[in-house]
C-alpha cells in the first residue's frame, strides 16, 4: 500500500518548524506565497479557555498566525471592543474599532452593526442590555466565539518534522541500512546507500569472544535493529557486545561503570522487543526479567514465572506480553503492565524447549522433549493441534529442540529435533520438505536457526559441525566445524550475513561469509 504524501502537509511541517524556531517573518511569507496556513495551536483546551476567560491579549496573539474566516474574526473583534468599552479602556477600544482589518470589513459590509459599536463608545456609561440585546450576555457570547474558533484550529504534537526524521532514521537502522555506530549525513542520506545483501552461508570467523570455561554463555541474541549482540552467562551476567570489534559496549553508561544486568541464576534464554528497546531474560531458577537496554534498568521482574528453569521467551507483537516455556512442562503468558502471569498452557508431558507466537499472534507454537509440537489458541489456551514423531527412526519420542515460523510463508515452520533431519512442516502437521545431514550416527542436531529471509536453515550437530541447508535448492550446501566442545546455541543477525555460535568451551564466535 503506497502512502500518499500531500504537498500541503509538507509545507505545514515546515511552517510548524518555523513557528517553533520563532522565524515569524519567514512563516508569514510562506503562508502568503503558498496560501496554506498552519492553523495550529499548542492546546485547543487552553485556546478556548482563554476565550471563555476573556484573556484577549493571549487570544489576539495566537490568531496572528492563523487563517480564519472574516465572519468569525469580526465576531471576535466585536466582542473584544465591547469588553474594552465595559472596562472603560476607551482609547484601546477606539483603535481596535477604527484601525483593524476585521472592523474595517465590518464597517463596509454591515454599517449598522458598526455604528452600534460607535454609539456604545460615545456613551458615558456602559449598559449591558444595550451591548447584548435579545437576552444575550458576555459569557454566552464568549462561549459561542470559543466554539466557532475551536472548529478552525487543530492541535499538532510539537516538532513533527524532527520526530518524522527521527522515525525514518530509526526505520533505516531497523532495516540494516544504517550499520551500528554510523554517522548519518541527513541531507545527502549518505549512510543509507547500502543495497540489501544476498543471503550467504558463513565460512570464516569474524570475531571471537572468550568467556571463562566456568562462565560460558547459555544464551545469545541479536537485537532486531541490528545494533546489539547480547549474551547471558551461566553465572547470571547479561552483557551487551559490539560484534564488529568483539568488545563490550562501553557507550552504554551502565556497562562502562561495570554495572551489568544480572540474574541470580544461569541465563537460559534472551529475547528482544520488536523496537529493540526492551530485553527479556529467563533464568534457571524460573525467573523472568525485563530490562531497558539503553539504561540497563530492570523494568519488570516475574520471580515465579515458572517453577523450574525458563527455556525460551518471546515478546508479543505489541510488546505488551511475554510468552515463556519451561522445564516445568508448561507454557505461560505474562503481562508487562500488570507484572502478573495471565495464562497457562498445559499438555506437554516433558520439558518445553521452545515457544513462539505465530506471525499473526493468534496462536502459540511450542516444541517439547515429549516429541510433540503443539499449537495453542492464544486467547482460550486450548491446544488446537498436536504433531508427533518427526523422523524418529527408533519409534520412540524424539526430543524437539526448536520451532521457527518461516519468514516468507506464515503457514509453515521449521522443526528441528534430535535426529539428523530438520523439516519444514505446515500448520496442519504435514512435512513439506526435509533436509538431512546424511550422517548415520553422532550427528544429531542440537540447535537450529534461520537466515532473516528464510533462504538458509542452519543446524549444529552433536559433532560440533554447522550444517548449512539452502531452502532454495533443497540441498546441504556447506558444513563447517564451529567449536571443540558441545555447542549450546546459535543466533543470526537480523539483516547482515553474520551468525553467532556459542559452546561449552566458553567461546562465542561470530561467523561471516
Amino acid at each position: 500500500m503506497a502512502i500518499e504524501i500531500e504537498s500541503a502537509d509538507v509545507v505545514r511541517l515546515i511552517q510548524q518548524y518555523l513557528k517553533e524556531s520563532n522565524l515569524t517573518r519567514t512563516l508569514q511569507v510562506l503562508q502568503e506565497e503558498t496560501s496554506i496556513s498552519l492553523n495550529t495551536v499548542d492546546s485547543q483546551d487552553a485556546f478556548t479557555s482563554d476565550i471563555n476567560s476573556g484573556h484577549w491579549d493571549t487570544v489576539l496573539k495566537a490568531i496572528q498566525t492563523l487563517k480564519l474566516p472574516d465572519k468569525k474574526l469580526i465576531d471576535l473583534y466585536e466582542q473584544v471592543v465591547i469588553e474594552l468599552i465595559e472596562l472603560r479602556e476607551l482609547g484601546a477600544a477606539r483603535s481596535l474599532l477604527r484601525q483593524t482589518d476585521p472592523m474595517i470589513v465590518m464597517k463596509q459590509s454591515e454599517p449598522e452593526r458598526y455604528m452600534h459599536l460607535e454609539n456604545l463608545l460615545a456613551r458615558s456609561y456602559f449598559d449591558p442590555r444595550e451591548a447584548y440585546p435579545e437576552g444575550g450576555s458576555k459569557e454566552k457570547r464568549r462561549a459561542a466565539i470559543a466554539q466557532s474558533l475551536a472548529g478552525e484550529v487543530s492541535v499538532v504534537p510539537p516538532s513533527r518534522l524532527l520526530a518524522l526524521l527521527g522515525q525514518a532514521l530509526k526505520w533505516q537502522q531497523h532495516q540494516g541500512l544504517l550499520p551500528p555506530g554510523t554517522q548519518i549525513d541527513l541531507f545527502r542520506g549518505k549512510a543509507a546507500m547500502r543495497e540489501q545483501e544476498d543471503e550467504k552461508y558463513p565460512t570464516q570467523i569474524s570475531k571471537q569472544i572468550k568467556f571463562g570455561s566456568k562462565s560460558h554463555i547459555e544464551s545469545a541474541a541479536f537485537s532486531p535493529d541490528g545494533q546489539y549482540l547480547v549474551s547471558g552467562s551461566v553465572d547470571g551476567f547479561i552483557e551487551v557486545w559490539n560484534f564488529t570489534t568483539g568488545k563490550i559496549r562501553k557507550d552504554l553508561k551502565y556497562q562502562a561503570n561495570e554495572n551489568f544486568m544480572l540474574m541470580e541464576d544461569a541465563v537460559l534464554c534472551l529475547a528482544f522487543s520488536r523496537d529493540s528497546e526492551m530485553l527479556a531474560s529467563g533464568s534457571e531458577g524460573g525467573e523472568l526479567t525485563v530490562w531497558k537496554i539503553s539504561t540497563g534498568q530492570m523494568l519488570r521482574k516475574f520471580e515465579k514465572a515458572h517453577t523450574k528453569g525458563v527455556t525460551s521467551v518471546q515478546f508479543s507483537k505489541d510488546n505488551s506480553q511475554l510468552v515463556s516455556a519451561s522445564f516445568d512442562m508448561t507454557v505461560r503468558v505474562h503481562g508487562l503492565k500488570s507484572g502478573k502471569t495471565l495464562k497457562e498452557f498445559r499438555g506437554h508431558t516433558s520439558y518445553v524447549n521452545c515457544v513462539t507466537f505465530s506471525p499473526d499472534g493468534h496462536q502459540i507454537i511450542s516444541a517439547s522433549s515429549d516429541g510433540t509440537v503443539k499449537v495453542w489458541n492464544t486467547k482460550t489456551t486450548e491446544c488446537v493441534h498436536t504433531f508427533k514423531s518427526l523422523g524418529g527412526a527408533t519409534g520412540g519420542d524424539v526430543h524437539i529442540n526448536s520451532v521457527h515460523p518461516l519468514p516468507r510463508n506464515q503457514d509453515q515452520m521449521v522443526v528441528c529435533n534430535r535426529t539428523n533431519t530438520v523439516v519444514i512442516m505446515n500448520m496442519q502437521g504435514q512435512i513439506v520438505r526435509s533436509f538431512t545431514s546424511g550422517k548415520r550416527e553422532g550427528g544429531d542436531f542440537i540447535c537450529c536457526t534461520m537466515s532473516p529471509r528464510g533462504e538458509w536453515i542452519y543446524c549444529v550437530g552433536e559433532d560440533y559441525i554447522l550444517y548449512c541447508f539452502s531452502t532454495v535448492t533443497g540441498k546441504l550446501e556447506r558444513t563447517l566445524n564451529v567449536h571443540e566442545k558441545d555447542v549450546i546455541g546459535l543466533t543470526h543477525h537480523p539483516h547482515q550475513n553474520l551468525l553467532a555460535t556459542f559452546a561449552e568451551d566458553g567461546l562465542l564466535r561470530v561467523w561471516k561469509p
